[in-house]
């Protein structure tokens, strides 16, 4: 089973950039698609971003967009959130997830229920 395991999380100010990593363990690590999500208190587990396998393929939800940038290193079966620009409403637990099943898909995609291997989540938090 591949098992994923976040880090990177903190507490910064608006306007600070933080950089979340995910890293997957065992062989197939890397052809895997991962995603990113937060739930802040009170809310509901949302989206951030979403990555395929080799990176041509990538999602970010609305609020993010031209903030946020999702990458990955195969090499290091790692992958990235660069958060820029953070705002308070970014303040959650953020959380990486894999699909273990599907190796090799060419898009990324979003739902919660096709990702079947979960970190334990990493906070940030964004105050002044």
């Amino acid at each position: 089973q591949v098992q994923v395991a976040e880090s990177g999380g903190g507490l910064v100010q608006p306007g600070d950039s933080l950089r979340l990593s995910c890293t997957t363990s065992g062989d197939t690590g890397s052809s895997l698609p991962v995603a990113w999500f937060r739930q802040a208190p009170g809310k509901e587990r949302e989206i951030v971003a979403a990555i395929n396998y080799n990176d041509r393929s990538t999602y970010y939800r609305d609020s993010v967009k031209g903030r946020f940038t999702i990458s990955r290193d195969n090499a290091k079966n790692t992958v990235y959130l660069q958060m820029n620009s953070l705002k308070p409403e970014d303040t959650a637990v953020y959380y990486c997830a894999a699909d273990t099943a599907t190796l090799f898909y060419p898009l990324a995609y979003t739902s919660p229920e096709e990702y079947d291997s979960w970190g334990q989540g990493t906070q940030v938090t964004v105050s002044s």
